[in-house]
């Protein structure tokens, strides 16, 4: 699953969690492949195409899958894996609560009251600080908080 040990990030001999986030940021200073991004958009929007360009500017993300020949690949900027990431991360909570990838979808593209009305997905795309109000969210509601 990507929110735990992605496909994409290397495994650690030392499991903890402390190797497996500096490993992220590794990945992430590298640049995530553009695997990371298609996973992501297929799992959380299946249905929308243009998804993806919440993540990745339109352009950028045309010029990247152009310009990248067979022997190498494509990567995501620093910010854009972050912003997969934590997407990715919500994802996996959202999963694990609703126990329903459609359920998970209806959660997080749905306005919630709690969010002023927002969109969960879009407080978790917006910047770093939305990650922990949305898994707030679903924390109370996997452990039985009335939100």
């Amino acid at each position: 699953m990507i929110a735990d040990v992605p496909d994409w990030q290397g495994s650690t001999e030392d499991n903890s969690e402390a190797a497996t986030l500096l490993d992220l940021v590794v990945e992430l200073d590298k640049g995530l492949p553009l695997s990371a991004l298609d996973q992501v958009v297929h799992d959380v929007a299946p249905e929308d195409s243009g998804f993806a360009y919440r993540l990745v500017p339109r352009a950028t993300l045309a010029r990247r899958r152009k310009g990248v020949g067979e022997a190498e690949q494509a990567r995501l900027s620093p910010d854009e894996g972050s912003r997969v990431v934590r997407l990715a991360k919500v994802w996996a909570l959202a999963q694990e609560v609703w126990g329903d990838d459609q359920a998970a979808r209806a959660f997080l593209f749905r306005p919630h009251p709690l969010l002023e009305g927002r969109r969960p997905v879009d407080v978790v795309l917006a910047n770093e600080f939305g990650r922990p109000l949305v898994e707030g969210i679903l924390g109370g509601l996997q452990y039985g908080s009335a939100v």
